[in-house]
């Protein structure tokens, strides 16, 4: 039996999840909806596995995925998601996601990922598979060039935070997001919010309807 931690923003995709891995003998510890609270818990509950979703509300798994190691977290992710964008995949296994499970997938798949990944082996579907093989075949793209921090950061103000707002989260003076934020904008040759917003829909990073 394994503890896993699920972190997803829909309810009764959590009830789903949490039925599917209890059948299967593993031990649901804790759930979230968005980073900052499941943050606060993987700190006190210590899970062995987390199943984490890319799309949280208003928030990104990315943003867990590239916090986990500045608090010192070393817990195997399993990204189970909608997003078949290949650069999705590369990104989440570039950020330290062991598996990377599409929600289209049949059950036992994720059970066997959540096997797989806990014995310390990578582990793609095999719809995922066929999306990171064409991101193999893809051009490098600007976004290439921005850093892990950089790419949180530039998510959230397209996302409308504040610099204040942003700075709370992720425990950063408003002034240095403002650097972060004039860095980004200057590698990716923006001039403006409103242009980052533009270039974060065109890239998939924040949905239009948002």
């Amino acid at each position: 039996m394994s503890r896993i931690y699920l972190i997803d923003d829909h309810a009764l995709v959590r009830e789903g999840l949490r039925a599917v891995v209890q059948a299967a003998g593993h031990e649901v510890v804790g759930e979230a909806a968005e980073p900052t609270p499941a943050l606060a818990d993987l700190m006190r509950l210590q899970p062995e596995l987390i199943l984490l979703d890319l799309h949280l509300g208003s928030r990104s798994g990315f943003e867990l995925l590239h916090e986990m190691p500045r608090r010192h977290l070393r817990i195997p992710v399993i990204v189970l998601t909608m997003s078949d964008q290949p650069r999705h995949v590369a990104e989440a296994l570039r950020a330290g996601a062991g598996g990377y499970v599409l929600k289209g997938s049949p059950g036992f798949e994720l059970l066997e990922a959540i096997q797989t990944v806990l014995a310390g082996r990578p582990y793609l579907s095999k719809q995922a598979a066929e999306v990171a093989a064409r991101a193999l075949h893809e051009p490098r793209r600007q976004g290439d060039s921005l850093s892990p921090r950089e790419r949180q950061i530039l998510v959230m103000v397209a996302r409308g935070s504040s610099s204040a707002a942003i700075g709370e989260q992720l425990h950063l003076s408003p002034k240095t997001v403002d650097t972060y934020r004039s860095r980004l904008m200057a590698k990716l040759g923006l001039a403006d919010i409103p242009s980052v917003v533009r270039w974060a829909i065109r890239e998939g990073l924040v949905d239009a309807a948002e």
